[in-house]
């Protein structure tokens, strides 16, 4: 039911956390779980328990719940860098507002990016799996993508729904390379190109993790893997040291034992 899914959401974390942090077995009487035994095993080696991401559209709702929780703000920018920086500018200041440090890290973001030799190559390469994408697999009723109930009133009245996944919040129906690459829908051309707009479109959103989405639509597995090494290899390195003066934490790090065993290998 679209009406209880945000309080079902809200007892499902709490049966998470707990079952992340509570040392011995327990049952669980919510309103919507019931369980006999909750005993995780392995436990986690976190402590107190492994960093929560919690990804998000435009919700107020969700917003204010991941500033008090003083989680991760993982927003689902399907639309692009452009669009999503209304929505991540608005978190920074509520998160201001509630005390919260500006730290660019307690945000991610999606962006769809693609590398080959030269910005020619990246367009031969790329583009017509990018209008299968946005032209062909966006078609989703309306009836599923707003039933009643699913969207409170804030989040209507927030005037921040075409930040969703309807086709036209994308790219227009016609729209083609030109246009994906100006809305900021897809990051594209060389190594040295996309580590620059990277660079840029992370300063400019403050934003401490990029969610980098390297297929699209109907890319092949062989253009694929190329769109992976040359990420790898060529434009990831020199993204690490975009925030120097922020401690990241909310990331995934290794075990200190595990960086002492490989660095002594």
């Amino acid at each position: 039911t679209p009406a209880t899914l945000r309080d079902k959401y809200h007892e499902a974390h709490d049966l998470i956390i707990k079952a992340w942090t509570e040392p011995e077995p327990f049952s669980w009487n919510g309103k919507f779980t019931q369980l006999r035994y909750v005993n995780v095993w392995p436990r986690p080696v976190q402590k107190p328990h492994p960093p929560v991401w919690v990804p998000g559209g435009s919700s107020p709702e969700t917003a204010e719940w991941v500033v008090d929780k003083d989680y991760l703000y993982a927003h689902l920018s399907m639309s692009g860098h452009k669009r999503a920086k209304i929505v991540i500018d608005d978190f920074h200041a509520l998160a201001a507002r509630n005390g919260r440090e500006y730290n660019p890290y307690r945000v991610g973001m999606t962006q769809y990016v693609f590398v080959a030799d030269n910005d020619e190559q990246a367009e031969e390469l790329y583009s017509e799996h990018a209008s299968y994408f946005f032209q062909k697999s966006l078609h989703i009723y309306r009836g599923f993508t707003d039933a009643p109930g699913y969207r409170s009133q804030r989040s209507i009245e927030s005037g921040l729904a075409a930040q969703g996944f309807g086709r036209s919040s994308l790219a227009p129906p016609n729209a083609g390379w030109k246009q994906y690459l100006e809305q900021g829908s897809i990051i594209a051309g060389s190594p040295k190109s996309v580590t620059e707009q990277l660079r840029e479109t992370a300063k400019k959103m403050r934003v401490g993790h990029l969610m980098i989405l390297i297929h699209i639509g109907s890319l092949g597995h062989e253009a694929t893997m190329r769109n992976v090494k040359l990420l790898g290899e060529q434009v990831l390195p020199n993204l690490r040291d975009i925030w120097p003066e922020y401690e990241d934490h909310w990331g995934i790090r290794p075990l200190k034992q595990r960086v002492a065993m490989a660095t002594a290998n």
